[in-house]
C-alpha cells in the first residue's frame, strides 16, 4: 500500500512504517527506489528520533517532520552506515527518499508536506 504526499508541486508514493517493526525494517536490504518512490516513518510519539542505514544498501535522504507537517531539517544517508541522523527537534514523521531526491525538486526544511497520516 502506498500514500501520497505532496510538498509543494511535488508528488511522492510512499511505503508507510507505522508499527515499531516495520521502522525497524525500514528499506533495510532495497535495492531499488522508485524515482517518487519513498518510505514514511510515523511514530507514536514526537521525539528528536534518529536514523541509521547499516543494512540499508541504497543512499538515501530523510526529512524530519515535525507534528504540523514542516520539514524541520534534511540529511544525506550514506549506504551501510552506522553514522547517526537525527532531528533537530522533536518529530512525529520522517521521510525517507533516493538521495538528493529533495534537493533535486527544491525542497528546503521550512516546505510543509501535506497528505500526512
Amino acid at each position: 500500500m502506498t500514500l501520497p504526499l505532496t510538498i509543494g508541486k511535488q508528488v511522492f508514493q510512499v511505503e508507510l512504517a507505522a508499527t515499531p517493526s516495520a521502522r525497524e525494517r525500514g528499506l533495510m536490504g532495497r535495492t531499488r527506489l522508485a524515482v517518487n518512490g519513498g518510505m514514511l516513518f510515523k511514530f507514536e510519539q514526537a521525539a528528536p528520533h534518529c536514523f541509521w542505514m547499516r543494512d540499508t544498501p541504497l543512499p538515501l535522504s530523510i526529512a524530519f517532520i515535525d507534528s504540523q507537517g514542516r520539514i524541520v531539517n534534511l540529511a544525506d544517508m550514506q549506504p551501510h552506515s552506522n553514522a547517526l541522523h537525527c532531528a533537530k527537534t522533536s518529530v512525529r514523521y520522517a521521510l525517507e527518499v533516493a538521495q538528493g531526491g529533495f534537493a533535486q525538486r527544491g525542497i528546503t526544511a521550512g516546505a510543509r508536506v501535506n497528505g500526512l497520516p
